[in-house]
């Protein structure tokens, strides 16, 4: 198909990006949208007020003025006003979004058609974003959907469905998490090779179909398959088997990461951009002065992402099986990581023994420290964008999955690109001791690191001129978009 002539130079085609409201779904949006500025596109990004006021606390009003080609707009998602500063509950949340945010959203999409400068030319809806796809739908406006996690987690939400047909779900009782019910190989999963119950999103474990967050994923992610176009946040030569088996369900997807790195062909358009331009948290950046004194490949880093939440007891087995390594570490932990609790206390007698070893803060620029030489490890959650940051700076992990596609992710890092661990859900310390040093220091974890090498080589190729990335990308702008890259 022959592209379109480029919008003539009054006519610049006016791109409105819509992120499902919590950090690990903006951050690649944010990617996005740039990429989608430097080649020439006027942006709208659309945050939830909630969100807004954060990103407003975090970055400063200058920055959320945004710029001549680059507006912020917010739309109210019907949750109660909050002043928390963290990720809203995630159940509640789903439901505000599918229930609330159609209306104000399509109210804004007309308001920015009679006065931006530019009208909307195109809808990038976050694959959890329904409502943005069926405003551009019913208003006539080109719709894309961008699915901000790994194909192979997309895979195992379109495979719901099946498991009830199967008769799988929903299970009996709640023996199911104990009873070794979630071991049960499935050998039906096409795109999905050696993938256990336990292996698909965590919404699967349900006793009643009408649970929540089952139906939601599962419906979003069909809704996000039936799309025109979609983007996925991944690379061919990573995670190709799942691509084929989506592509087999619909052609025109576009796999286009990792998208943090796709972002240097571009460089010299960022102009105007702090660094990391979608921090919902005040990010600390003496941890990166601090990783300095510390010898390559010596210092763990330790992040559970912008949702997990733990006990009290597993968060004082991870800190002290971290602090009986000996070894140095970085370890980000948010006010709200301990389930139900404000601030977190850790003990002083902790403290006390990793003074000169440990640096505790509350959020960091993630792909910075990543890359920073002196990080041998990460213990990680398994969310998509760690996971690919991990893989882009050829830094193998330690997983533990909190929820959603995590566990997915977890099953490929270890099982699939063999550069992850993964830790009992139930954790003691002994294991955390054990685990860190075989990482940092043992025959396993040198293993992974040349692993993680080979994979690190394989995302920059696909980044680079020519790589499936740089050209997918290509192909989404001037075939899908019609225009011309810059």
């Amino acid at each position: 198909m022959e592209s379109n002539p480029p919008y003539h130079p009054n006519q610049k085609p006016h791109a409105v990006f819509v992120p499902f409201p919590a950090q690990g779904h903006i951050n690649p949006m944010m990617q996005l949208a740039k990429l989608f500025r430097c080649n020439g596109f006027h942006i709208t990004f659309v945050n939830t007020e909630f969100n807004h006021k954060r990103l407003i606390k975090s970055l400063g009003e200058e920055f959320v003025k945004g710029l001549p080609d680059f507006q912020f707009e917010t739309i109210h998602d019907g949750l109660p006003e909050s002043d928390k500063d963290a990720t809203q509950d995630v159940e509640p949340l789903c439901e505000a979004v599918r229930k609330n945010c159609y209306a104000p959203f399509k109210e804004l999409v007309m308001k920015l058609n009679t006065s931006s400068p530019y009208p909307v030319t195109c809808i990038i809806a976050d694959g959890l974003s329904g409502f943005a796809g069926r405003v551009a739908k019913d208003l006539g406006i080109q719709e894309l959907q961008f699915w901000t996690a790994s194909a192979c987690g997309f895979l195992g939400y379109l495979y719901f469905d099946e498991l009830v047909k199967r008769g799988i779900l929903p299970f009996k009782d709640e023996n199911f998490s104990v009873d070794g019910t979630l071991d049960t190989s499935l050998d039906w999963t096409s795109g999905m090779k050696d993938i256990r119950l336990k292996d698909l999103p965590s919404f699967i474990r349900i006793t009643d179909l009408n649970d929540i967050m089952f139906d939601f994923q599962g419906s979003e992610a069909q809704n996000c398959l039936r799309s025109s176009t979609i983007i996925i946040n991944t690379f061919e030569e990573l995670e190709g088997e799942a691509l084929d088996t989506l592509k087999a369900k619909n052609p025109n997807i576009y796999s286009i990461g990792p998208l943090h790195m796709l972002g240097r062909n571009f460089p010299e358009k960022e102009h105007g951009f702090k660094e990391s331009g979608s921090s919902l948290w005040k990010t600390d950046p003496e941890c990166i002065k601090w990783l300095n004194k510390w010898k390559p490949l010596s210092v763990l880093y330790v992040n559970y992402g912008s949702v997990t939440v733990m006990t009290n007891q597993h968060l004082k087995e991870f800190a002290w099986g971290i602090a009986n390594s000996k070894l140095p570490f970085l370890w980000i932990m948010r006010p709200d990581t301990v389930m139900g609790e404000e601030i977190i206390s850790l003990p002083q007698e902790f403290l006390d023994e990793v003074k000169d070893r440990g640096y505790i803060t509350s959020w960091c620029f993630q792909d910075q420290v990543l890359a920073h030489p002196s990080v041998g490890g990460f213990l990680t959650h398994c969310g998509w964008n760690s996971t690919l940051e991990a893989i882009s700076s050829s830094v193998p992990t330690i997983c533990w999955p909190f929820f959603a596609e995590q566990q997915t992710n977890c099953r490929y890092l270890c099982n699939t690109w063999r550069i992850g661990m993964e830790i009992n859900y139930d954790v003691k310390r002994d294991d955390i001791t054990k685990i860190v040093m075989e990482m940092m220091e043992g025959e396993k974890g040198k293993e992974m690191r040349h692993a993680c090498l080979e994979w690190r080589n394989k995302a920059t190729k696909a980044i680079d001129l020519e790589g499936s990335s740089y050209n997918n990308f290509h192909k989404l702008i001037k075939k899908v978009l019609h225009h011309n890259i810059i």
